[in-house]
């Protein structure tokens, strides 16, 4: 064997093993990101502009993305960060769903800032939408403001048993859920519930970015809420975003989390005319009633107080009765003649007791 072929032997054969390293274990390399539920690239016309590579811009959005991405210390599903002067300024935030667990949402958060990259290349404005977070980013001020200038709604094409009594049901839960949430605090605006809608059960989430106002969460759930008729009316489930806020509804139970208890069809039945009958008579029949023993006392009061001074009044007739029972003792002595022994009929227990006939 010659010598010299000894180092081109193993050179090829490193060269061999490299290969097969980076394709048997590391895969993630080449591994593509999650496609994104929805996206969209400088959909904002106001701020639609490009940047190039290398150009401040990018810069400042390769470190916003990455500490996004590396943000371990968050552990309540919203990371906001901005960097550089404007134009060359990033705003960014990405928003998990307030059920979703801390890894979970580190994971996915960490494929957004990937994901968007490859399906926004060079784009300033842009908004990507998984199942389980989103993000944004802009060279124009994001923080604070209801971006309501563009939203997305996917459907269910199956319908509900019944429109009206699913429409009243998806109405009264809304309105309980779209309150807790706007209410929430700093660090997460988000609020889930349940239903009855008839045979059906309907389950809901709201949410909105945290940094929002409690009015401007309203008012921007609110919106979305308004915009049902014209996208999904009728739609056993569907979802509605903007990059500030969305709703999402379905008769399976899709988040985590302890249920309410279930509330009744938001309708009139005859249970319920029942139940309004019962109290209507309890309103009227309770104080007729009251009155009326009121009353009965009042009138034994009266009677017993008459009975009392009746009785005092003849106590004092009597007294004065036996006072004019009293005679002369000249008279009985006559009477009993000089208290006679054949007068005399015995003693009691104040002396000796004789009969006599009074004038």
């Amino acid at each position: 064997m010659n010598a010299s072929t000894v180092p081109m032997d193993s050179s090829k054969l490193v060269l061999l093993l490299s290969f097969l390293y980076i394709l048997l274990l590391q895969p993630s390399l080449n591994a593509a990101q999650p496609n994104f539920t929805h996206y969209d690239c400088n959909w904002n016309i106001v701020s639609n502009s490009n940047y190039t590579t290398d150009s401040n811009f990018h810069r400042n959005l390769n470190s916003v993305l990455s500490y996004i991405a590396s943000a371990t210390p968050i552990d309540y599903g919203f990371y906001q960060l901005f960097a550089g002067e404007f134009p060359d300024s990033v705003n960014a935030f990405a928003l998990c769903r307030g059920d979703v667990a801390v890894d979970v949402c580190r994971s996915c958060v960490n494929n957004s800032t990937r994901k968007i990259l490859e399906v926004c290349p060079n784009t300033m404005d842009v908004f990507g939408v998984y199942e389980l977070c989103l993000i944004r980013y802009s060279n124009s001020p994001i923080f604070g403001v209801v971006d309501d200038q563009y939203f997305f709604d996917e459907e269910n094409e199956q319908n509900v048993l019944d429109v009206t009594l699913f429409n009243q049901a998806l109405q009264t839960l809304f309105a309980r859920l779209r309150a807790r949430a706007a209410s929430g605090n700093s660090l997460k605006k988000f609020a889930s519930g349940n239903q009855s809608a008839g045979v059906e059960t309907l389950y809901a989430t709201v949410q909105c970015t945290p940094d929002l106002l409690e009015g401007q969460c309203y008012g921007c759930l609110l919106d979305l809420y308004r915009h049902i008729p014209n996208c999904c009316d009728g739609s056993i489930g569907a979802r509605l975003t903007n990059p500030s806020c969305n709703l999402r509804w379905d008769i399976v139970k899709f988040f985590s989390g302890t249920l309410e208890i279930l509330s009744p069809p938001p309708q009139i039945s005859q249970g319920k005319k029942s139940n309004t009958a019962v109290r209507i008579i309890v309103i009227t029949v309770v104080p007729t009633v009251g009155v009326m023993i009121l009353v009965i006392c009042i009138c034994l009061f009266i009677r017993t107080r008459k009975q009392r001074e009746k009785e005092r009044v003849e106590i004092v007739n009597n007294i004065e009765g036996a006072e004019s029972l009293q005679f002369a003792f000249s008279t009985i002595q006559d009477a009993t003649e000089d208290f006679s022994e054949k007068n005399r009929l015995g003693q009691g227990g104040f002396g000796v007791v004789y009969k006599g006939v009074l004038p």
